[in-house]
């Protein structure tokens, strides 16, 4: 039996764990991001927060953290698997869609951001290479908060949204150079010669090229083998490994766990197995994130703050006006409407998680000093606690900004295809298959989906965009686009499954165009029930087909044997959409009229 030292060990993360059962619930239901809910549990249950009282109050120790030192480590593979999700999400062709907004008002914003605050840390006495590091720190913003409060008001698609996620693309993809510019400058701290520091390149470089060799030759391979077992298991272990051995070979080669992960998830971005890594790989990185920002807000020393509260107040408030003014500026030249450009430059004032980051890494090799990095990662905390604020204020200051003329169209912040242009093709065998090159003959657009890994691989062989992945979870569908998504066509041979898809697509889109092929006409009647707009069942059009071939070779002219077919066919979609309310066609119970005699 474990010893009472033993459970001990185990007592932050069992509160932690209880906290993230309360605080995720509690914060979506008041609509507000879980992150921040998670940066006031780390504040309140903290050290220096009810755990100061434990002393007094041994009670408390139990539902306090007082080994934080322990929950950053972990937490810190939060900000991993962020980068790993970043990575998976981009694509060539979103980042050809966005170039004119991530490459041009992305990336100057960073430029122009990181040079002022680096400046500016200059002039109140930094050293040269330490006010470097403090402007990349200071410049990004918050991903892991902005997008999941945008997307709660609903602004994501909008001028807004996509403005502020462009801003935040560019400053995901700075992360990488800026981790390996910190070690740059560590290696030539110190009057040391540029030279010693380009070495440390070489491993760097090494480590890089071997994880871009490992994935083109083994992701593929690694997944279709975890696939072909049919197991979930052992799908989600060969992610984990992905992630977590391509951040551990970066680390081995002096370069950070963030930056490797960063890299397997562009690798993997271009396999049929993206999305399914995607739904995997997701509640890892929430819990791991929140235990991130649990470790974060837990580290707030609340005695600077209250020492020094001007100071912390005139920090957190230069960087918020120096990025949000420099935002508005670059918004507006890049031709953004006013109203979105206020509210953009505002949510992303505040420093974001990767401050934290590129801080620590920086004072673990002395770039800047243990004041100045206390200061900063103080200044962050507190410019989270305020992008909620801040996102409300900005959406009420635009109502009284006069709107832009004629601004020039944002391309949409989608993935691979615009929004509303393509069709899901769920299940992508002989008759997906045909259902495919029937859509593309119309010059439709449409995504495959299948669980079987052969065909994903051989259709994927081909040219044709398919992920492997099962279409009966929520997630999926979501990760592939549902809710833009055209039309879904849900094609394969088992009656429980297409039950099943067909659920989840009504539940996340009650409006979208949705056909189902049927086993039969009982089948037919309960997809009916279950919502789809059109039922397909094999048996009916079986029989249909064989009498208009039939027909037709007995000499009836072929105008009115296709009419007299499409008129039967009507006939049974009537039917069927009729016992549709009906409980009782599933369950045995008397029919009658010709409805009984299809059955």
């Amino acid at each position: 039996m474990a010893s009472a030292h033993d459970v001990s060990e185990y007592k932050d993360i069992l509160v932690f764990l209880a906290t993230a059962g309360v605080i995720a619930p509690l914060f979506n239901r008041f609509k507000v991001s879980p992150i921040l809910g998670f940066l006031i549990a780390g504040v309140a249950l903290g050290p220096q927060g009810l755990g100061r009282l434990s002393g007094e109050a041994p009670w408390l120790s139990w539902i306090t953290f007082d080994k934080i030192e322990e929950l950053g480590p972990i937490g810190e593979l939060g900000v991993v698997f962020l980068l790993f999700m970043i990575g998976i999400e981009l694509s060539w062709e979103r980042l050809r869609a966005m170039r004119r907004m991530v490459f041009g008002l992305g990336l100057s914003q960073v430029v122009g951001c990181a040079a002022l605050l680096g400046g500016l840390a200059w002039a109140f006495g930094q050293p040269p290479l330490a006010a470097v590091v403090l402007g990349a720190a200071l410049s990004l913003s918050s991903t892991a908060l902005v997008i999941p409060i945008l997307a709660e008001r609903k602004k994501l698609h909008s001028s807004v949204g996509r403005t502020a996620f462009a801003v935040l693309l560019a400053q995901d993809l700075a992360v990488a150079p800026i981790l390996v510019m910190v070690s740059l400058l560590a290696g030539a701290k110190g009057g040391g010669a540029w030279s010693g520091a380009m070495l440390m390149l070489v491993p760097a470089a090494v480590a890089l090229i071997a994880l871009v060799l490992a994935g083109r030759f083994l992701l593929r391979p690694v997944f279709h083998s975890a696939a072909r077992a049919k197991s979930p298991e052992l799908f989600v272990a060969a992610s984990l490994l992905i992630v977590l051995g391509a951040a551990t070979a970066a680390a081995a080669g002096g370069l950070s766990m963030a930056l490797g992960a960063f890299v397997a998830g562009l690798l993997l971005a271009e396999t049929e197995f993206r999305r399914e890594v995607e739904v995997v790989i997701d509640p890892f990185k929430g819990l791991l994130l929140g235990m991130f920002f649990v470790s974060v807000g837990a580290g707030l020393d609340l005695e600077r703050v209250l020492s020094a509260p001007l100071t912390l107040a005139a920090v957190t408030g230069l960087v918020l006006a120096l990025k949000a003014g420099v935002t508005f500026v670059l918004a507006r030249v890049f031709r953004v409407p006013r109203r979105a450009s206020v509210e953009a430059a505002l949510v992303l004032g505040p420093a974001g998680e990767f401050a934290f980051v590129v801080a620590a890494q920086a004072a673990a090799t002395g770039l800047i000093g243990k004041d100045a990095g206390e200061i900063v990662l103080v200044s962050t905390t507190l410019g989270l606690f305020l992008i909620p604020a801040l996102a409300w204020a900005g959406e009420r200051l635009a109502k009284t900004v006069p709107p832009s003329e004629a601004p020039a169209p944002l391309p949409a912040a989608g993935v691979e295809t615009p929004a509303g242009e393509r069709v899901l093709v769920v299940g992508y065998g002989r008759v997906g298959k045909l259902v495919g090159e029937m859509l593309a003959f119309h010059d439709i657009e449409f995504v495959a989906i299948d669980s079987d890994p052969k065909l994903v691989e051989t259709a994927r062989d081909g040219g044709q965009t398919i992920y492997f992945g099962d279409a009966g979870r929520e997630p999926f569908l979501k990760a592939c686009g549902i809710e833009t998504t055209r039309a879904v066509v849900v094609t394969m041979d088992a009656p429980a499954k297409v039950d099943e898809v067909v659920r989840a697509c009504r539940t996340l889109r009650p409006n979208v165009t949705l056909v189902a092929r049927a086993r039969d006409a009982r089948h037919a009647a309960k997809l009916y029930k279950l919502g789809v707009t059109d039922a397909v069942p094999e048996t009916v059009e079986a029989s249909l087909q064989l009498a208009e071939n039939t027909l037709i070779d007995l000499g009836v002219p072929m105008g009115l044997v296709i009419a007299s077919v499409h008129e039967k066919r009507d006939e049974f979609r009537k039917l069927f959409r009729a016992a549709a309310p009906d409980d009782r066609q599933t369950r045995g119970v008397r029919r009658t009229g010709r409805l009984t005699e299809i059955l």
